[in-house]
């Protein structure tokens, strides 16, 4: 049994692709980080601040499964041309990042809060004006944090899925692995490892218990995840609180985004004003 358990986690592992050159651009040259998360290890990343005198906002960027903060590099420029500070964070076990003995949506969280503190501790920023974007796994992560951080006044959730179950159900049924045969210990052994159940940590659920505005982002063309997921969760948050944004896109939205991120950026200027705390 021990293992088939250890297989479990084997075959779900995150690769560790290879990591683009520092971001660099109009906003200078992004300032290496180390930050420290749970389990006493340490999250790498890259700063890049805000212009002007006074304190600014910041957002936190959290790539998916399987990425790491490179890949996200794209959005800097546009934040920062909208007065944010940026901090962009490898995960666990992704990029530069220390390893774990997994990794998993509620390490993912525990790893955007990390980079919460961190920034509510740098004495240049409004340490309560504060954003999270996400990306899959880490969007779904983003949603979580937000319902344990006050702090956090807006989340951009970038193709985030409904729930973790149905998105185990998916990856099991790929792999040709029968759900009542084996699946089902699977999933159960799962949430075991990870100490939450799905129904706890599930997208559908954090976007419930959320009061901060919310822009889902969702490709229509996404082969990962439907975009029915995107707009269950725009019909499961409060009303007036979550929009969706449907873009011509794939799961990775790496080529759809550019012609939106004006809208992305609006959202978060306007959901970061002062007078919308």
């Amino acid at each position: 049994m021990l293992g088939a358990n250890a297989l479990i986690f084997h075959g779900l592992r995150a690769p560790r692709v290879a990591y683009a050159q520092a971001p660099a651009g109009d906003f200078g040259v992004a300032t290496a980080v180390s930050i420290p998360t749970g389990n006493q290890k340490t999250l790498t990343g890259w700063f890049v601040q805000a212009n002007g005198p006074t304190k600014s906002p910041a957002v936190v960027v959290m790539h998916g499964w399987g990425a790491n903060a490179s890949l996200m590099q794209g959005c800097i420029a546009p934040l920062h041309s909208a007065g944010l500070a940026v901090l962009l964070l490898d995960a666990r076990c992704h990029g530069r990042s220390d390893g774990d003995s997994h990794t998993s949506l509620p390490r993912f969280a525990e790893d955007i809060e990390a980079g919460l503190d961190w920034l509510r501790s740098q004495s240049q920023l409004n340490a309560r004006q504060l954003a999270v974007i996400g990306h899959s796994v880490g969007a779904g992560a983003a949603l979580l944090s937000a319902t344990r951080c006050s702090e956090v006044r807006a989340v951009v959730s970038l193709s985030a899925f409904a729930h973790p179950h149905e998105v185990m159900r998916r990856y099991l049924a790929s792999c040709r692995i029968p759900y009542l045969l084996v699946g089902w210990y699977v999933l159960r052994h799962v949430q075991k490892v990870i100490g939450s159940r799905f129904d706890d940590i599930a997208p559908l659920r954090s976007i419930t218990r959320l009061n901060c505005p919310v822009l889902l982002v969702h490709g229509r063309e996404d082969e990962m995840v439907p975009l029915s997921d995107a707009r269950r969760l725009l019909a499961a948050g409060h009303p007036g609180s979550v929009r969706l944004l449907e873009v011509a896109g794939r799961h990775d939205l790496s080529t759809s985004l550019d012609e939106h991120l004006p809208e992305i950026t609006d959202f978060l200027r306007q959901s970061l004003e002062p007078q919308k705390q």
